[in-house]
């Protein structure tokens, strides 16, 4: 059964920069299956920003977007009353890029690496399941998902070697 969460608004999402950040820039608004429009939205900013980053400006970015979103995701988790509210969706576009970046290139790839990460995030199998209820605050919003996108990269990888894509 899906998790039920107070609605969040506008004026909060523009309230402190944190709250921008850990709503996705506003996409975790959504009030419906908000984790999955973040995605949604993070793989749109993937496509957008990658044809002006290189691998390691993608990784610094990865690496940044991660430590703030800690904070980010920290604070509004806080004021919302919420440790992991649904509509903070910073966590789903940082494991998205980290996923877009690592897969194989390709529109199939891409819509291959978004399923899984997605599957993997909602249905949380150990040991994603176990991150997520062991660590709290803002790192536990962000470590979950970032085992996610490493079993999604991780199934993609099973699937090329096996059936040589």
């Amino acid at each position: 059964m899906p998790r039920t969460y107070p609605p969040v608004s506008m004026r909060f999402l523009l309230a402190h920069p944190a709250h921008f950040i850990a709503l996705g820039l506003g996409s975790g608004l959504i009030p419906f299956a908000p984790g999955t429009w973040g995605t949604l939205f993070g793989w749109l900013t993937f496509v957008l920003l990658d044809h002006w980053l290189s691998g390691s400006a993608w990784i610094a970015l990865l690496c940044a977007g991660f430590v703030v979103g800690i904070w980010a995701c920290a604070k509004t988790g806080r004021d919302l009353g919420v440790p992991d509210h649904g509509a903070m969706v910073w966590d789903e576009m940082i494991a998205i890029w980290g996923v877009l970046l690592v897969a194989p290139s390709g529109w199939g790839w891409q819509c291959a690496g978004f399923v899984l990460f997605r599957f993997f995030d909602i249905v949380k199998p150990p040991p994603i399941r176990t991150v997520d209820r062991r660590f709290k605050g803002g790192f536990g919003v962000m470590a979950d998902d970032l085992v996610a996108a490493f079993f999604a990269l991780l199934a993609m990888a099973l699937a090329k070697r096996l059936f040589g894509l």
